[in-house]
């Protein structure tokens, strides 16, 4: 069964550790993570980006698809399943599905606008048992074709769309999606530990997990952030070890043409990041 993410993300918060949102693209993708959690006894969150919703060809597809394998594998960790990024409408298509999560991205708009949406979208999500993530600030890096550089979020805003009821705040603090570029900064702490002293005990999200250096996660983990988002991570993990598959001339032995066989090298790669990504974070063993 799926679950919302703020018990398992407040248990974070409380137990200076973090869960990961590992994103979602396909049913391997899907099995990899889930399995992961299991084997290691971790929470999860599988995000869900409009994009990759799209691909599956919607989102009815994506929660289908998650509720029959938390059956069919027999998972019993916590999963929630969360729209990644979310514009106005695809929040209420994932309310729809039956996502036990979103986040609504309003950090393009006006903060009067975002205000009034997310307070909207907060009193919608409750109703409904489902927890809601916002942003606030630009995260940087390229998120479907939106360049940014990974810009500091203003504190006293944090603090009025905390205030609005949400149960985790995503706030820009230097990091960014995609790889990091070589003259990366580095993540602003004190930029957290202000955020941190206005919102209380919120969770904080960090978008953007992949590439930052491991020592920046744990003080950022010491600091208040509970849920740690990966994704270009897996996908060159999976990128690799099919590309390895390929080189070697697997696929032109017997049945090496058999997509089952074909996607299962980077099946099993994502399935090693992810169990890495969960020691880091500090979640194996806190299902």
């Amino acid at each position: 069964m799926l679950v919302s993410a703020t018990e398992m993300l407040n248990k974070a918060r409380a137990g200076k550790y973090a869960v990961g949102q590992f994103n979602i693209n396909n049913l391997e993708w899907t099995k990899a993570v889930l399995s992961t959690a299991q084997e290691n006894k971790s929470p999860v969150i599988l995000g869900v980006s409009e994009g990759a919703g799209k691909y599956m060809t919607g989102f009815k597809t994506v929660a289908a698809m998650v509720k029959a394998m938390l059956e069919e594998m027999k998972i019993t960790v916590p999963v929630a399943l969360h729209l990644d990024h979310g514009t106005y409408e695809g929040c209420y298509k994932c309310i729809e599905a039956g996502f036990s999560s979103i986040m609504f991205d309003g950090s393009h708009f006006p903060i009067e606008e975002n205000v009034a949406k997310t307070t909207e979208l907060v009193k919608v999500c409750h109703e409904k048992g489902m927890s809601i993530e916002a942003e606030v600030g630009s995260i940087g890096g390229e998120e479907d074709g939106v360049v940014g550089m990974g810009e500091i979020a203003d504190p006293q805003e944090c603090k009025k769309i905390a205030d609005l009821g949400v149960d985790f705040l995503a706030a820009g603090i230097g990091n960014i999606h995609g790889k990091y570029p070589a003259n990366w900064k580095g993540l602003d702490f004190n930029a957290l530990a202000e955020i941190k002293a206005l919102i209380g005990d919120l969770p904080l999200v960090l978008h953007g997990g992949t590439g930052i250096p491991a020592d920046m996660i744990q003080k950022a983990i010491s600091l208040g952030v509970a849920k740690i988002n990966v994704n270009t991570e897996c996908q060159l993990y999976f990128q690799e070890a099919t590309r390895k598959y390929i080189e070697e001339g697997k696929d032109l032995q017997g049945k090496g043409f058999d997509p089952r066989k074909l996607l299962l090298p980077g099946t099993e790669a994502i399935k090693v990041i992810v169990k890495e990504k969960m020691e880091l974070f500090g979640s194996i063993n806190k299902a």
